[in-house]
């Protein structure tokens, strides 16, 4: 086995994928259709792949070498404590996300429990947030609004191989920018109001052939400065929200003083805090509707 991960490794390392070995890993149990634990014990004893498995292992990296997103190859994203279907048409979520997901769950945990807690998740994607809100807290009520139709599909596809427990999961075809319109049974409703919008500048292309090439354009691009649809989506957020009621949103590591400016711009939304990534970025603000006087 050891020779047959070195190869993948050399691979990856020549092709300037950041994480070489971890993907090489991923793919060979992936081919071998067994979990990275039990690859783990046979790597110890450097059992023989056999030879159908490397075939099939040596068709992926070479794909993998072609900068074809690894989530796309194996069909799953991991995220917190779920596995979800990914693929083309939808946006991998990103480790930071589950930061931006956590905070929400923090929100909920502070919560009275005289009634179940409802969240909406815009610009909801593949499902990342909603589900894992929904699986983490037991008893949330919580809407995914999602505009692009593939992506809805594949967050229609995680709902169906997820286990909710008593919360319960909506995922609403619409675009986020303009949900109250369709919508107004939902006016100052929500709880929390969580996104991770499109906020890449148009004009700023990705650096790495994963994002530039696979996630899709409306997924990444914001507007001429990135903030244009996170804009529109703060507006949404505060017809949303129950006073009270929390409001987080992701950003870029530069955009922290855009998005507290277009906050402080509000009637309502106060007291934002811009919080950082694992890598100490700036990655998410929070604000806080007023309560009514």
């Amino acid at each position: 086995m050891s020779d047959v991960l070195r190869g993948g490794i050399a691979l990856f390392s020549e092709a300037g994928i950041a994480t070489p070995e971890a993907d090489a890993v991923e793919l060979l149990a992936h081919a071998w259709h067994i979990d990275r634990t039990v690859l783990s014990r046979r790597r110890l004893f450097d059992d023989i792949v056999p030879a159908e498995k490397t075939a099939e292992f040596a068709r992926l990296c070479e794909l993998r070498r072609q900068r074809i997103p690894l989530q796309h190859l194996t069909g799953i994203a991991h995220f917190r404590h779920l596995e979800l279907r990914v693929g083309p048409g939808v946006f991998v979520p990103r480790p930071e996300t589950e930061l931006l997901a956590g905070a929400v769950l923090a929100e909920l945990a502070e919560l009275s429990g005289e009634r179940p807690p409802f969240v909406i998740d815009l610009c909801s994607g593949s499902g990342a947030i909603t589900l894992s809100v929904a699986t983490e807290h037991n008893g949330a009520v919580v809407i995914g609004v999602e505009r692009e139709a593939d992506a809805l599909d594949w967050a229609r596809t995680n709902l169906d191989h997820t286990r909710l427990g008593d919360s319960s999961v909506e995922f609403v075809h619409a675009d986020a920018t303009t949900l109250t319109h369709g919508r107004p049974e939902l006016l100052g409703r929500a709880d929390v109001v969580v996104t991770n919008p499109p906020y890449v500048p148009n004009a700023a292309i990705p650096r790495d052939p994963e994002v530039a090439g696979h996630d899709p354009a409306a997924a990444l691009y914001g507007g001429e400065d990135g903030l244009e649809t996170p804009e529109l989506i703060i507006a949404q957020a505060l017809q949303l929200l129950r006073p009270g009621g929390l409001f987080l949103m992701e950003h870029s590591e530069e955009q922290g003083p855009g998005v507290r400016e277009l906050l402080a711009t509000t009637a309502s939304l106060t007291a934002a805090v811009t919080h950082q990534d694992y890598t100490g970025r700036d990655r998410y603000t929070v604000a806080r509707r007023q309560t009514e006087e």
